[in-house]
């Protein structure tokens, strides 16, 4: 029997929804009177809601919605709320849920199933992985068509230039970093330290690192939508585009992780600097799968346009000891800490299916002692390392069809996800762009 649930007295209804392959939120608002329904059988929507495209477009290639009649699947809560987060400006509480099917049996179109399918691995080899991520994202105007920096309330400059670490720009927007820890709070995710980054207006935030993949890739889809949300309470716009300025640093969603086995101990810590044979393993494995998961990492149209030379974003399949160029990072510091830092990810990225990806291809590393390259010291970006897809179409068609995706990860969600993407490359196929009218309407 379901305990009832508590609504806090300012709250003027419920919103519930389930997070689709895009990282959006989709659900529906309900009154105050259906949370103990909500919290005891869920709600129906269509499994197909799962995967809609960036513009919540039904996707005609998956074949849910016609070849399947549009099924409803059971939208179920994770366990996590109701949070005191709201989507506008009137208190509301929200549920996140996810997806299973009308049987019971788990949907794996849903990326938080998709995630939890590999952690149940890693519980089958009495393995725990302990993740963290760092975030980051560009305060923009609210108002522009494109990028635009944001107006600071009483701030007098307008410089646009690179600020890395401004404890300046920190102080500009005290206010909203105050209102980001404090909803965080309420909603029980754990952020730790926050930095200004080097484009104008950009930030990075630390999500706590913890035992619960589950939980941190529940923090980081909650926290965008924090972010979001203090964001527009202060007169800004937070944007987690993968490369809003040309001219300017692209934003990242790093991914930290180290295993540790049924007595608690970091398999990666050998207490030297090389670590493990364990850390080399998951090393091999994750680069092995960098190539054919780059969709995944960079799943958007624009995630392309920061993964490239002369940046710390990264351009080739390699991995070094304390090196921000290489894809796979292995900080310094106490080597009880030993971990991987996995650097390719966009922040416009899923981080269910991030986390998820670069787990099962460490864990794949680790059950085959596959051996890694050698580590590189300096600008890998001019080594002569294997090349992450430099475009979507060619991440989305090498994922499509590799041997090792499939190994990898559920049918279901790889047609779900191959589906959502070829139909969003296709629609910006079909799109003349005003540039290409700069170009050649008056001149060819």
């Amino acid at each position: 029997m379901s305990q009832s649930v508590p609504i806090r007295q300012d709250a003027a209804y419920l919103l519930a929804a389930h997070c689709d392959l895009n990282g959006v939120f989709r659900g529906k608002r309900l009154p105050l009177s259906a949370a103990d329904k909500l919290a005891s059988g869920g709600i129906r929507m269509p499994m197909s809601s799962i995967g809609v495209d960036i513009w919540g477009t039904d996707v005609i290639g998956n074949s849910l919605t016609f070849d399947q009649g549009d099924l409803d699947g059971i939208v179920e809560p994770t366990g996590r709320g109701p949070l005191p987060l709201a989507f506008g400006a009137t208190p509301a509480l929200f549920t996140p849920m996810w997806m299973r099917k009308e049987d019971g049996q788990p949907f794996f179109g849903d990326p938080r199933r998709t995630l939890a399918a590999v952690l149940d691995q890693f519980a089958a080899h009495g393995l725990t992985p302990v993740v963290a991520t760092e975030v980051e994202f560009y305060l923009v105007d609210p108002a522009a068509r494109s990028a635009q920096p944001m107006a600071v309330p009483d701030v007098k400059h307008t410089d646009c230039s690179d600020t890395i670490y401004s404890m300046q720009e920190l102080a500009d927007v005290d206010a909203f970093l105050n209102e980001v820890y404090r909803i965080a709070a309420d909603c029980g995710v754990a952020v730790d330290g926050a930095t200004s980054e080097s484009g104008p207006g950009q930030f990075e935030f630390n999500l706590m690192h913890g035992p619960d993949a589950l939980k941190v890739a529940d923090d980081t889809v909650l926290f965008k939508q924090i972010v979001r949300s203090a964001a527009r309470r202060h007169g800004f716009a937070a944007s987690f585009m993968a490369k809003p300025y040309a001219d300017h640093s692209g934003s990242g969603l790093h991914v930290h992780f180290s295993l540790i086995d049924a007595q608690g101990r970091n398999i990666f810590d050998d207490g030297t600097r090389e670590g493990t044979d364990a850390m080399r393993h998951a090393v091999a494995g994750v680069l092995a799968a960098m190539h054919d998961s780059t969709l995944i990492f960079a799943p958007h149209q624009n995630s392309y346009r920061r993964l490239r030379p002369g940046t710390l974003a990264p351009t080739t399949v390699a991995w070094g000891y304390e090196n921000r160029t290489a894809a796979l990072r292995i900080p310094g510091g106490p080597s009880v800490a030993r971990r991987i830092e996995h650097r390719v990810s966009g922040a416009d990225a899923n981080p269910y299916l991030v986390i998820a990806a670069i787990l099962a291809a460490a864990l794949d590393g680790i059950a085959t002692a596959a051996e890694p390259p050698a580590p590189l010291a300096g600008n890998v970006h001019d080594s002569d390392a294997p090349h992450i897809p430099a475009d979507w179409r060619s991440a989305l068609s090498v994922f499509e069809t590799s041997p090792l995706i499939a190994r990898l990860f559920h049918p279901e969600f790889i047609a779900m996800f191959t589906a959502c993407k070829r139909q969003e490359l296709d629609v910006f196929d079909r799109e003349i762009t005003a540039l290409e009218y700069h170009s050649y309407l008056h001149t060819v």
